[in-house]
């Protein structure tokens, strides 16, 4: 069996459904907290065998010799949480704990780390070294924490699970986000602002050198972020030679958030018009202007399938779900 964390969540729904619908598999138990009053209908389509709160798997998997691998996406996602001893106990314990876990029980352990982890970018976007970054927010140092940890246990000849990679997830958008809020991708607010107000709202630029909307990031697919978690967990799975590691996950392409703005009007039909507003005051000083991973490292790990480009991933997102009656994936 396989266990997905934060499996109600954007990314962990998608990678259910790659196992469901690419792999042919449903055994699968999701373990989450829905705190959202419609973000069940992540599971609707999907098939598992099993659902769990989130503070149920570690007693559920007490004594379990069946359990081949954790796909660890569940997390406090938010970059603006302000809580540090929340971002402790769910980021950092939680995950000592399942790793420790997988080590003790011959399983393969992967999870979600992130590109916050980077910082302003002072230091590059390279997967290669994790040393001398410094995180904007406490999500990110959180996330780092945890990298830091993980490299320390394989380095210092600790138990590690029999395969594991951590993934640095960059922006990440498409469908099953509509739970997110503030916190959902710009594709999704682009598309709500323009269909309430016929335009779309993108921050001004409150840096030199980048004009209002041409702030920088990789955006990446939703079914990419699934399609290299599912690669590395047919690796481990058939016992084939795994890279254990920490890998970026983006396309390797800078874009600006008026490419992406403009991607979804035109997919959606109309004419692109843009509004340039003031970036919130929580945010200043703590915002990422260019995001770009470095992806030489995956495909030395053996990912050679092809991500969509922005353009093509906005239009199935826009298209196939978010213009259609059930948006849900």
């Amino acid at each position: 069996m396989i266990v997905i964390t934060g499996g109600a969540g954007m990314i962990g729904s998608i990678i259910a459904w790659h196992l469901n619908n690419k792999l042919s598999r449903d055994d699968i138990v999701i373990a989450d907290r829905i705190t959202h009053p419609n973000q069940w209908q992540n599971l609707v389509k999907r098939r598992y065998a099993h659902y769990l709160d989130k503070d149920q798997l570690m007693p559920w998997l007490e004594g379990r010799n069946d359990i081949s691998a954790i796909i660890h996406m569940g997390a406090i996602s938010s970059t603006t949480e302000l809580d540090f001893n929340k971002l402790v106990a769910d980021n950092i314990h939680y995950s000592q704990d399942l790793w420790r876990w997988s080590a003790n029980n011959n399983a393969a352990f992967f999870y979600a780390s992130s590109a916050a982890t980077y910082g302003d970018g002072a230091n590059g976007y390279n997967d290669n070294s994790i040393e001398n970054l410094r995180p904007l927010n406490g999500y990110g140092y959180s996330k780092h924490f945890f990298d830091q940890w993980a490299l320390r246990q394989a380095s210092t000849n600790m138990p590690t699970p029999r395969a594991w990679a951590g993934f640095k997830f960059f922006n990440v958008y498409g469908p099953n986000e509509y739970h997110k809020g503030r916190m959902a991708s710009v594709a999704l607010h682009s598309f709500n602002q323009f269909n309430e107000l016929a335009s779309v709202k993108l921050f001004k630029s409150h840096k030199a050198g980048y004009a209002d909307g041409m702030q920088l990031r990789d955006f990446v697919y939703v079914k990419d972020a699934a399609a290299v978690v599912a690669h590395f967990l047919q690796m481990a799975l058939q016992n084939q030679i795994c890279v254990n590691g920490i890998f970026n996950i983006g396309t390797g392409i800078a874009r600006s958030f008026k490419h992406l703005a403009t991607a979804v009007m035109t997919s959606m039909g109309k004419t692109p018009n843009i509004t340039y507003i003031d970036m919130p005051e929580d945010l200043q000083g703590k915002y990422q202007y260019f995001t770009e991973a470095t992806m030489s490292k995956l495909a030395d790990a053996g990912y050679k399938h092809a991500f969509y480009s922005l353009e093509d991933g906005v239009n199935d997102y826009v298209q196939n779900y978010l213009m259609q009656n059930d948006a849900y994936c």
